[in-house]
């Protein structure tokens, strides 16, 4: 063997610590590779998530979780290049995650919810739903919670393990929300004269849709009045809006109309005894 092969051989023998110079060396361009390849693979994946369409924030948390899981996997593997056994160390990290698991039950789920929802988009930033005994419009996603602020100003944080397993109702993804108003009328006044009212009202509102068209129903004969409901569609931004001002126009075309806006009352008739 030439001496410069016999030195290199012998050099590679040394000793640093309790690992040899040899596998030391050996490892490094083991990691260099796993590097490398684990930049190789990210960017497939980045191109393939480009290419569908999932949810942007979806992607984000799966590109950190695969790089994540490859960054483990590099670990392990230069571990077991320098010859240390990793099944203790597998088995360790084994009974790590399964404590983190159970401790963090609650918080896995919200994940679990939160990718669930992400990816099936039930609702979108800007809906304005209802659910768990909530209602308001959705703020933000995160992986965690639902941020809602309701009609009151209140902001609302629903956990998304309990969101995406509970009733939900949407009520902005057709496009259009429709509005329920119920009056009450006197028996005395003709139900043409009503319902012209209710329609007059209608007429006054300048955010109503065409289509649907707004509608005008007699629905109960209660014991001192007559209920109509109007059912009209606004756009979902508008709602609010157009909910009070059309109570408050119903008020006006009835006293236009001379239409008795009634409430539940008793008659008491006093009969004169002549005996």
């Amino acid at each position: 063997m030439p001496k410069s092969l016999s030195d290199l051989t012998n050099l590679t023998q040394l000793n640093i610590g309790s690992f040899s110079l040899g596998r030391l060396l050996s490892a490094g361009a083991i990691l260099l590779v796993c590097l490398l390849l684990i930049r190789i693979i990210m960017r497939l994946v980045q191109r393939l998530f480009a290419r569908g369409s999932l949810d942007e924030r979806v992607k984000k948390y799966l590109i950190k979780g695969i790089r994540a899981l490859l960054y483990f996997v590099t670990v392990l593997i230069v571990v077991d290049a320098l010859g240390i056994p990793t099944t203790s160390l597998v088995a360790l990290l084994s009974v790590g995650s399964l404590g983190v698991t159970l401790a963090a039950e609650d918080i896995l789920g919200n994940v679990a919810g939160g990718l669930v929802i992400l990816s099936s988009r039930p609702f979108t930033i800007g809906d304005f739903i209802e659910a768990d005994g909530t209602s308001g419009t959705v703020e933000d996603i995160t992986l965690n919670h639902t941020k809602l602020v309701t009609p009151a100003g209140l902001v609302v944080l629903l956990p998304n393990k309990t969101l995406s397993g509970s009733q939900m109702i949407n009520y902005s993804s057709l496009g259009r929300r429709r509005i329920t108003q119920t009056v009450t009328a006197s028996y005395d006044a003709p139900t043409a004269t009503v319902k012209a009212a209710c329609f007059e009202a209608l007429k006054r509102m300048d955010k109503l849709l065409e289509d649907p068209a707004p509608s005008v129903y007699l629905t109960e004969y209660g014991p001192s009045s007559i209920s109509y409901s109007i059912y009209c569609w606004t756009l979902p931004g508008d709602y609010w809006d157009v909910y009070f001002a059309l109570g408050e126009e119903l008020r006006n075309t009835f006293a236009e109309a001379g239409v008795e806006m009634t409430y539940d009352h008793l008659n008491v008739h006093i009969v004169e005894n002549r005996s």
